[in-house]
């Protein structure tokens, strides 16, 4: 049963789990694809293989051929993609997760299902909860809206209920399929540059409510960009997701990165100079750049970040994921080291975390 309410206790990250689909884009066929599928212009088609050459991102990966994502389906094909495949890769991530934990499922008291690029009723965690075998009585919370900051957000929603109830665990998995929102008459900007970025993945944490020897979530806090809710976002029509992508959105982040950061620092009594890890959402390469500008970061500090960026593409709410699990396996900090995890999503938002090594 769900342990009963109880003072505040440690929260820690116990174990992380990420997964990719079988099938890898490369730049090169991105380039040729591009000049295949879109009509445009000598120079429009010259700008936006320039901007291939400078995206950062090497390779990506996607649930089916690249043959098959360029055709265009009916919406009622696209949804039962997106659920043969997320459930697919979601118990993929599950089960490696909750090995690396050493926990049966039973152990799990709430589950946090995340994405953005699908929806499917019942949720993802129903279908995992009877694949998996979880306790009739499990929590179930899905997080189907708040796009790329959506694997922070989850992890601080975990904090808040293992704060509640001390002792207990919570699974999130994330799932990511924008490959399936790819829109072939789109030749928008936005829809263009998400053709060059975005790719599928799935990634798990275990949150657990004692010590352990991960890192320790120790403070989370959510920022709302004002008038802003035309920068990110999706608009669903007949033919599936069509993606709210402004230009704008890195000189927005620029702006109040650093003031962001520096007051959820100080009202935690850090400074950004204390900090030994810097696990940040890789959204692009233009964003990334104005993060280190603005925070002072040198390109090692932001490594797992680029490398997750140039491997994977930005996967939308598990790519922060992905860069934690790469920062655990690259990194062990001496006790009492400090970390910021932060991630951009529509609204427009900020979800930031303080995590501590003890």
């Amino acid at each position: 049963m769900t342990p009963e309410r109880r003072s505040e206790g440690p929260v820690t990250i116990a174990a992380t789990a990420t997964a990719v689909p079988p099938f890898c884009i490369g730049q090169d066929e991105v380039r040729a694809y591009l000049q295949r599928v879109f009509s445009l212009d000598g120079a429009r088609l010259q700008a936006m293989l320039a901007i291939v050459g400078h995206s950062e991102v090497n390779q990506r990966y996607c649930v089916q051929p690249i043959d098959d994502i360029i055709e265009p389906r009916p919406l009622d094909e696209i949804s039962r993609a997106y659920a043969e495949h997320s459930v697919r890769l979601g118990a993929e991530v599950t089960a490696d997760c909750l090995a690396r934990a050493g926990l049966p499922p039973t152990a799990v008291d709430l589950v946090i299902t995340v994405s953005c690029t699908g929806v499917m009723i019942p949720s993802l965690d129903a279908h995992l909860a009877n694949r998996f075998g979880f306790r009739p009585d499990v929590r179930r919370l899905p997080i189907t809206e708040l796009g790329c900051a959506a694997g922070a957000s989850a992890l601080a929603r975990a904090a808040d209920f293992l704060r509640a109830y001390s002792g207990a665990t919570v699974l999130i998995v994330a799932v990511e399929l924008p490959s399936l929102t790819f829109q072939r008459h789109d030749t928008s900007q936005a829809n263009l540059i998400s053709s060059i970025l975005f790719g599928d993945g799935a990634a798990a944490v275990v949150v657990v409510g004692h010590e352990g020897r991960g890192p320790r979530i120790v403070r989370t806090e959510s920022y709302l960009f004002p008038r802003s809710l035309d920068a990110m976002g999706f608009d669903l029509k007949e033919g599936g997701f069509h993606i709210v992508l402004s230009r704008e959105v890195p000189d927005m982040i620029r702006e109040r990165v650093r003031g962001l950061v520096d007051g959820f620092l100080a009202r935690a009594g850090l400074r950004r100079e204390e900090l030994s890890a810097f696990i940040v959402h890789p959204g692009g390469q233009k964003l990334l750049c104005f993060i280190e500008e603005e925070l002072g970061l040198t390109r090692q500090d932001t490594e797992c970040s680029w490398h997750v960026l140039r491997e994977y593409g930005n996967q939308s709410s598990a790519s922060v994921l992905f860069v934690l699990h790469e920062w655990l396996a690259r990194h062990t900090p001496a006790s009492g080291a400090h970390g910021l995890l932060a991630a951009f999503g529509p609204g427009f938002s900020a979800d930031m975390l303080l995590l501590r090594w003890d």
